[in-house]
């Protein structure tokens, strides 16, 4: 009911603002599509059977979003309207906007209101986590300047339950995203072929038993350099503050990646993350849960990154959690080849070496060794076709900490079609 009284807001200020501009030059109008479904077929891993063995599934899911978008010299809207869910299943089915948003803009100064997607530097910490059915989307006022070789940005947000308007609460239990309050700047500068940017955060994160609200803070740079034929990236978070338990945090990650083109049609990559992990990390063995008394929080979150991107295709990490809500942190080794044999086609083969950066109580660091293979055909501009396999061998760490399959040997493969057409464009 909620979603149906937005859209006909959504649709309503779409149909006001169009007539009510249409007496100036240079407006844009077009309506588009987003449609993409994907099938999966699982062979251990996420799930355990109550015998305790990781079992197989196939299913599919889809997402569908219907977008109107509004475009003028120093004003511009978009609006997006999405269904996720798994085929035939009410389970999980979610209708919602995922973006409703107007922006000012003028020589080079911008203010964006509304629900919107937030994706900086190379998705790390902010993404638009494509690959997930819902994506990431945040409730903000995002203001800002971009001109020359400078970007900066100030974006902030002020959640709140509904049910707590009239009765002068402030509490706040979770909507599209789980805080009280956001504060963020990022600042960027290109210099000749190199890259730098600058990011701090602060989260307000609300208590689940009080009404008080708990700070964590992140700083953070992105720094990239570009020569012809490489690419070089590297980046370095802290955290520190408070959780919402009140614990306070003290955690960190940095990464580093080359990528060379040997020619059009053949380049390669290697790199290395490190995110730290909570000490005295217990494993408890199949239906014991592991009590093991924290001061500080030292395992780094990845907050609202795009993490199918970096931790492995078969998101074991930062995407599923593991049996005691800490984590252990990773250690991410990686290298991959990426070719193009012909104009429309491109594959890819990736291979990942996980530990973890704590010790793990009566355990070995090594998680295992995964193997992706990835295909893709673009149709068209609008029409792409991909599938992929994933392959790993974990450790007995791995088995533990995620409750796998005892032999560890974990299968993964999905075909997926994506079209994103454009209905309609009128311009006056």
């Amino acid at each position: 009911m909620a979603f149906s009284v937005d859209l006909r807001r959504a649709l309503l200020y779409v149909t006001l603002l169009v007539p009510t501009l249409a007496g100036a030059q240079g407006n844009t109008f077009s309506v588009d599509a987003n449609y993409l479904s994907r099938g999966e077929i699982r062979d251990g891993g996420l799930s355990v059977s109550e015998d305790g063995k990781a079992g197989y599934a196939h299913f599919m899911l889809s997402r569908t979003r219907l977008g109107a978008s509004y475009g003028h010299s120093w004003l511009s809207a978009r609006f997006i309207a999405q269904h996720a869910g798994t085929w035939g299943s009410r389970e999980g089915s979610s209708l919602s906007l995922y973006e409703a948003w107007v922006r000012f803009q003028s020589k080079g100064f911008f203010a964006k209101l509304g629900r919107q997607s937030l994706s900086y530097d190379d998705q790390r910490i902010f993404g638009l986590d494509d690959w997930s059915m819902t994506g990431i989307s945040h409730d903000a006022l995002k203001v800002g300047f971009e001109g020359g070789a400078h970007k900066i940005h100030l974006i902030g947000s002020y959640n709140q339950d509904i049910a707590n308007m009239d009765a002068g609460g402030t509490r706040f239990s979770g909507g599209i995203q789980p805080y009280k309050s956001l504060g963020a700047a990022w600042y960027h500068v290109d210099i000749s072929k190199v890259g730098l940017s600058a990011l701090f955060m602060d989260l307000g994160l609300q208590s689940t038993e009080t009404e008080n609200t708990f700070h964590e803070h992140l700083a953070g740079v992105f720094l990239s350099w570009r020569p012809k034929h490489l690419s070089l990236e590297g980046a370095y978070y802290h955290q520190w503050g408070k959780e919402q338990t009140g614990l306070p945090v003290n955690a960190w990650m940095a990464s580093v990646k080359a990528t060379g083109k040997v020619s059009d049609k053949f380049s390669g990559r290697v790199g290395y993350d490190y995110l730290s992990g909570d000490d005295h990390f217990p494993v408890p063995g199949q239906g014991m849960i592991g009590l093991t008394r924290h001061e500080v929080v030292n395992g780094f979150s990845s907050l609202y990154g795009s993490n199918h991107k970096f931790y492995g295709a078969m998101d074991f990490f930062y995407v599923s959690t593991y049996v005691n809500g800490f984590t252990p942190g990773l250690q991410n080794l990686y290298a991959g080849v990426a070719w193009k044999p012909v104009g429309k086609l491109s594959l890819d083969a990736a291979y990942h070496y996980f530990s973890t950066a704590a010790p793990v109580e009566n355990h070995l660091r090594a998680l295992g060794h995964e193997v992706e293979l990835t295909a893709s055909w673009q149709f068209s501009r609008d029409v792409s076709l991909s599938a992929g396999y994933s392959f790993m061998q974990g450790t007995e760490t791995m088995s533990a900490l995620k409750r796998t399959a005892d032999n560890n040997r974990l299968h993964w493969g999905w075909v997926m079609l994506l079209v994103t057409p454009q209905f309609f464009e009128k311009k006056w």
